[in-house]
């Protein structure tokens, strides 16, 4: 296998884990969410539910880029699956512009560069998902 490959193969990976495992506690949290919320309501404060307010949204802004991290491991299986990186970029970007997702690329864009976008979007995830459990512990403590 040549090192483009092995390269996409390994963070397409490790992608995975790092989308799915945030969309598993957040849906978990969300459909406990509401249990707690009733157990708790006598009690609640506007402060509570404004926190569960932004639990919910960051909630779901995890989900959402949970879901676009997923789909960037697809695409970067689908250019490891290619002999060589030009081929498998121009493959992902085919798939983009077919999907209506990007414009057809002037260029093709290297594996490194991808994975950098990838990585930003990663970062956005995290501080989602961060915001999500600074924002459940507050509303959990009143």
């Amino acid at each position: 296998m040549s090192a483009h490959r092995d390269k996409a193969e390994a963070f397409a990976a490790g992608l995975m884990t790092q989308a799915v495992w945030p969309l598993f506690l957040v849906l978990a949290a969300l459909a406990a969410a509401p249990v707690i919320a009733v157990a708790a309501q006598p009690q609640a404060t506007t402060l509570a539910a404004a926190a569960w307010l932004v639990a919910a949204a960051s909630g779901v802004v995890t989900l959402a880029v949970s879901a676009l991290l997923v789909f960037d491991a697809l695409l970067f299986w689908l250019m490891a699956s290619h002999i060589s990186e030009a081929a498998g970029g121009a493959s992902v970007d085919d798939v983009l512009a077919r999907m209506r997702v990007k414009p057809a690329a002037a260029g093709i864009r290297s594996l490194d560069r991808r994975i950098a976008g990838t990585q930003r979007l990663l970062m956005k995830q995290r501080v989602a998902l961060g915001l999500f459990v600074a924002a459940s512990l507050v509303a959990l403590s009143f």
